[in-house]
Order: C-alpha cells, then sequence, then structure tokens
C-alpha cells in the first residue's frame, strides 16, 4: 500500500495530521477485511527539491500506534526513489547488483564454455 500527497513546505504540519488520519483510516478498514498494517515496513519520504529539503520536518510522523521516522530514500518494486527526486540512489544500487553478479560470473568463467560466458554477461547488460 503507498499513500501520497502534496504540500508546500510551510503546510506540512497539516499534511502529517492528515496522513496520520488516512492511515487510521486505511488500517481500520483493513483490520475489518481480516488484513493487518506492518507498521515495521512502513517508510516514510517527504521529497522535494535538493534546496525546500532544510524546510520539511525531520520530526517523526504517527502511523498507528508507532511513530515512523522519515527516510531519504525508499524502494518501490525496483525502482529507489531518492528525496532529492534525482535517481543517484538507483543508480548507486543498481550499479553495486551489477557489480556483485560480475563477480559471480567471474568465479565461474573457468567452468563454463566461452559462449555460456558471453551469454551470461549479455544478459547481465541487456
Amino acid at each position: 500500500m503507498q499513500v501520497y500527497s502534496f504540500c508546500h513546505p510551510a503546510d506540512s504540519l497539516r499534511l502529517q495530521q492528515q496522513m496520520s488520519a488516512c492511515i487510521d483510516d486505511l488500517a481500520a478498514w483493513m483490520r475489518s477485511n481480516r488484513l493487518q498494517l506492518n507498521t515495521a515496513k512502513t517508510e516514510i519520504m517527504w521529497a522535494s527539491s535538493s534546496r525546500q529539503q532544510g524546510q520539511l520536518p525531520a520530526n517523526t510522523l504517527r502511523v498507528g500506534n508507532d511513530f515512523v521516522m522519515p527516510t531519504s530514500s525508499v524502494r518501490d518494486l525496483v525502482i529507489w526513489l531518492h528525496s532529492d527526486l534525482f535517481m543517484k540512489t538507483h543508480v548507486k544500487k543498481t550499479a553495486a547488483g551489477c557489480f556483485a553478479m560480475l563477480r559471480q560470473i567471474q568465479s565461474i568463467r573457468r567452468s563454463v564454455s566461452q559462449d555460456v560466458l558471453q551469454s551470461l554477461v549479455t544478459s547481465l547488460v541487456l
């Protein structure tokens, strides 16, 4: 489940209250349908330009009975989103994953044929 909203930095306190109320409503709906909101996996991120990052609140947001601290990046399926709206976190995590795969391919390069090795590297790049 994901909840998105928009506000100006001056209205962030009001938005925090609205988001907490919205999450309470979602949690109530989930309970009525025998589902449970896992607050341990809940993440909050304020997204704005790097110029406006200093104007955003750094305090916690109430999610049910727990409080969640805002984070600078979150993962949405396979994409890493960063609070300054640049893709630097996604690029860094993707490159790290590719280097890890290349190290694994390197460890088996003597055990497979050149065609298999080329196929593995091509698949990784594509």
